[in-house]
């Protein structure tokens, strides 16, 4: 049995697990990712931004806090949304980001956390965010390292007789992996890096950024594995000005 995206978080067993790693010295996410994908959002003043995949609601009230005037927050999950703390310009929607519709040029930054490896139709996401985008919007994401997806089965780290490596394998071979990821047979999807371009160009966006960010093991050396292959992909893409 695999445990899809949309219900993995409402999982008791997977939550527990999930909040216990959150709060230890080997997540990647306020060490690596947070700071990656601020890096590449643009000025949010003033603006209406979507946040697909909120969770719990930290980077909608950071970018509420930074000035955004309405910050749509969307989730699967009931509990990650009932335990985001309110805040007067977030409103929190729940809904599977595979069916989400919006209107038409309604914002002005779409942005994703670690969110979009578990959508299954990533570029009719893309295809949908663009139209929600006003000309000039943005759109800003991150997602698992496709060299982290690629195995089929997803391995994680081997160990062999020269030490752990990270295999990777079957990277050609887009769709659904599972994976031991605190509980058994978590679903994501693999798509190589030139398909998450790819669907941008695609949709007509202008791509702004592209990151593969890594630690710095100064400040957390308990994250030095991520130096040998790259946890995390960041992209950002830009709509133009005069798209109709």
């Amino acid at each position: 049995m695999t445990t899809a995206g949309r219900d993995l978080y409402d999982d008791d067993r997977f939550f527990e697990g999930y909040r216990l790693l959150r709060g230890s010295a080997t997540a990647i996410n306020d060490a690596v990712e947070v700071p990656a994908l601020e890096r590449v959002l643009p000025p949010v003043a003033g603006a209406a931004v979507v946040d697909l995949g909120c969770g719990t609601g930290a980077l909608a009230r950071r970018l509420a806090d930074a000035g955004a005037a309405d910050v749509l927050a969307v989730d699967s999950s009931r509990r990650m949304l009932a335990l985001s703390t309110p805040h007067p310009r977030v409103r929190l929607l729940r809904a599977d980001l595979d069916e989400l519709a919006l209107p038409a040029s309604s914002a002005d930054l779409v942005v994703s956390s670690l969110a979009l490896h578990y959508v299954a139709d990533y570029r009719g996401l893309v295809e949908r965010v663009a139209r929600w985008l006003r000309p000039g919007g943005w759109f800003a994401f991150s997602v698992e390292h496709p060299v982290c997806t690629a195995a089929d089965p997803m391995t994680g780290w081997l160990r062999t007789e020269r030490g752990t490596v990270w295999p990777v394998d079957d990277y050609a071979a887009e769709g659904p992996r599972t994976q031991h990821w605190i509980i058994e047979g978590v679903r994501k999807h693999h798509r190589r890096v030139s398909t998450l371009i790819g669907a941008l160009l695609a949709a007509g966006l202008e791509l702004t950024d592209v990151d593969e960010p890594v630690p710095d093991v100064a400040t957390h050396p308990g994250l030095a594995e991520h130096l040998r292959r790259p946890p995390v992909l960041v992209l950002a893409a830009r709509r133009g000005d005069g798209a109709g």
